[in-house]
Formats: structure tokens, sequence, C-alpha cells
């Protein structure tokens, strides 16, 4: 672009240049996540995509939108920027995964006060390998330069995704009954929740982001940035062969609040605490902040990122077949009939 045309816009702090070279750069990266769908390449006003509906009778679109939240203060504070977008495509694909759908196309948008390429770069990098473990397409995005709308050096991120489902095969947890199980897949951390809290208790400790995390060898920065799991290969894989009657995506709330969104009215779900591994960050935020177990159930995954609700007559063929795929998962409880209609559908047992 000329310098000319551009000057105006430069010097009330927007780089036009600083943006086409950032297209420039990850149009290949982008590329590489396209699937047999995809119709345009990035730079268009609109992105394309012809979905495949062979096989199904009656196609549902299914869609999510979500950001990362507080955990990007942390990407800024370790200046770390490749593995949050991750954080943003498992957000959204885990949500529609959760009625059956599979992810079709991912839009992202990025904003920031001064593009940094480099860091932009680095970020988007991260948004398509999410793409790329959830196998769908990086359609497009918008990336927002708004001078003194951000702090220096900080940026926010949004994602939008849209997946497919044959109506008939929806999961809505409609056939959940009396007798099912409760499998739970292990988180690879506090995924992209709690972080408001987990950040104040980080700040009150005193460590610092290189100190190894106490019960751990591992850093506490690499701890706490750790991506949130992708769970759309694992969970197809077992959706072809069995029937799945709910699924749980384990994000804000916790088990107290996302567990009660697929039951029917008439049961709850007691989960037996204890019955899977946790990872050693939880129980440093539960000392380190003084909480008790219910109250960490409620902010944080605990260690079980996706839950599937099965029958018993199937369990144990769906806990061999995901741990040949090397999936961490647990029997973690059972569907029981709900005591009176005010009771709380999920009762941990301690």
């Amino acid at each position: 672009m000329s310098e000319d045309r551009a000057r105006a816009y430069t010097e009330a702090g927007v780089d036009i240049n600083a943006g086409n070279a950032l297209v420039s750069r990850i149009k290949s990266i982008v590329s590489r996540t396209h699937t047999n769908g995809v119709l345009s390449d990035i730079g268009g006003f609109g992105g394309l995509f012809k979905p495949d509906t062979a096989g199904m009778e009656e196609p549902v679109l299914v869609a999510s939108t979500d950001g990362v939240g507080t955990k990007l203060k942390l990407a800024f504070q370790f200046d770390r920027h490749d593995t949050v977008g991750i954080d943003l495509v498992a957000m959204s694909v885990n949500d529609i995964l959760v009625q059956g759908a599979r992810p079709l196309f991912f839009l992202d948008y990025f904003a920031t006060g001064k593009l940094d390429v480099e860091k932009a770069q680095q970020v988007i990098s991260g948004v398509a390998e999410g793409c790329r473990r959830a196998s769908c397409a990086l359609l497009g995005g918008e990336t927002a330069e708004m001078a003194d709308m951000y702090a220096p050096g900080e940026y926010d991120l949004a994602g939008f995704c849209v997946g497919i489902v044959d109506n008939a095969k929806i999961v809505d947890g409609a056939s959940i009954r009396v007798g099912d199980v409760l499998i739970g897949l292990g988180s690879t951390g506090l995924h992209s929740n709690g972080y408001t809290l987990a950040r104040k208790l980080f700040e009150q400790s005193g460590l610092s982001p290189d100190d190894l995390l106490p019960g751990t060898d591992r850093k506490v920065q690499d701890v706490l940035i750790e991506p949130t799991a992708i769970y759309v290969d694992v969970v197809r894989n077992i959706m072809r062969d069995f029937d799945v009657k709910g699924m749980v995506h384990v994000t804000g709330g916790g088990f107290y609040d996302n567990i009660p969104r697929v039951l029917p009215a008439t049961v709850e779900a007691h989960i037996t605490f204890g019955s899977w591994t946790m990872q050693p960050v939880f129980n440093w935020l539960l000392a380190q902040g003084g909480l008790t177990w219910p109250e960490m159930l409620q902010i944080f995954n605990c260690g079980i990122g996706y839950v599937l609700i099965v029958s018993r007559e199937v369990s144990e063929d769906i806990m061999n077949r995901l741990e040949a795929m090397h999936m961490p998962s647990w029997v973690i409880g059972s569907i029981e009939r709900r005591k009176d209609k005010e009771s709380e559908q999920v009762q941990v047992l301690f």
C-alpha cells in the first residue's frame, strides 16, 4: 500500500501495512486447515463452505461462540502466545460436540491496540493448530487494530464455530435413565476457566513463573498456560459405534452447573469423588486458596474436562476403546432417581 495513502491512518495509530503483512504470513498456515468443503481463501469478505450432507436425512447446523477469558492475562505476563489459540478453538468445538455435531469451520476475531505481527502470527498459528486437532477448517477471521482501546502488548480473542449433525442423531440427554453411568475424560489442567481466581492465588503464592509448581516437576507457567483439551476425534470415534445418551463439556461452573444441563428433570448424577486421577495443580489451588472441594468443583474442572453418559451395558466396551486411544478416562458416577424436584441434580459423594 502507498505510504502516502496510509499516512493519516498510521499517524492515528493504525498500521495498515502491518495488517497486510499479517495476512500474508498466515495464509499458508490457514490453508493447511482447509477441508474439502472450503471454497474460498482468506482475504475475502466472507468465507465460503459447502458442507457434505451425504448420508444425512435432516442436517442441522450447530453453532457456538466463546473467548479465552482472563487466561490471556497469563499469556501477556509469560509472553507466551502460541497456545491460547488452541484454547479459543477448544471452547467452541467441545461445546457443539456435546450435541453430537461434527465441527465444520471456525472463525476467529483478534483485537489489539497496536498490531504486533509476530505476536499475532503466534496466536493465529495456535488457532490453526486447534482447528487441525478438531478436524475443522479455519475459514476466516478478523484482525482489528484499535489504538487506545487496549493496554500496550495486550489483545483479546473471540471465536465462532459451526458444525453439523443429523437431526435424528442429536444428543440431548432425553434418553438418560436411572442406572446409566458417567464416564469422565481427563482434562489437561485448568483449561480456560477459573483463571480470575487462579491468577489471584498465583500472585499471592509468591512463586515466579519459572518456579516448579509444588508437587510437580513442571514450571508454574507451563502448568497454567497448558491449552484446553480438544475431544472431537475421541468422542466421534466413540459415537460411531456406541449409543451416547448425554455429554457434558465441563467449563465455567464446574460439575455443579454443567452436568445438570443435559439431565432430565427426574434424575440426578451421583459423582464418586476420588474415582479419577487429578492433576497436582488442583490440590495446590485448594491449599493455596484455603478452599473446600465443593468450592473447587464449582469453579474448576478438577481433572475432568468432558463427560459421557452411557448405559451400564456398554460402559466397559467404551472404557476399553478409550484406553486403546490413550484417553485418560474413568467411570466417575451413576444416574439415580431424583429425590425431589428441588434437590440438586449433582450429588458429589466424598
